[in-house]
């Protein structure tokens, strides 16, 4: 059993800054990609940035340049540090990693999900 647990969200004006950390726990051999994702009331859920094992990093356009992503391998954990903020950020935003649990096994497990406000 894997688990993603995500922590920092809140509520926070304009202009401000939040950090999102989720770490993964469990049976885990390895963990390949990991990243964040965001779902607002009424829309599809959405890639918000992704880093590999290798430490490539991807980016939706409407955050680039606001939003770092980075990793601690050893914590297995991932961050998310969101500058300059505004209310269209405001969504659920949900941890994702690619985790090996076995040999022959690997599969996409999601956190619960943390809730971010932006207030105009």
């Amino acid at each position: 059993q894997v688990q993603l647990v995500e922590s920092g969200g809140g509520s926070v004006q304009a202009g401000g800054s939040l950090r999102l950390s989720c770490a993964a726990s469990g049976i885990i051999v390895s963990i390949d990609g990991m990243g964040w994702y965001r779902q607002a009331p009424g829309k599809q859920r959405e890639l918000v940035a992704v880093v590999t094992g290798g430490g490539q990093t991807n980016y939706a356009d409407s955050v680039k340049g606001r939003f770092t992503i980075s990793r601690d391998s050893a914590k297995k954990s991932v961050y998310l540090q969101m500058n300059s903020l505004a209310p269209e950020d405001t969504s659920v935003y949900y941890c994702n990693a690619n985790v090996r649990t076995s040999f022959w096994n690997s599969r996409d497990y999601w956190g619960q999900g943390t809730q971010v406000t932006v207030s105009s």
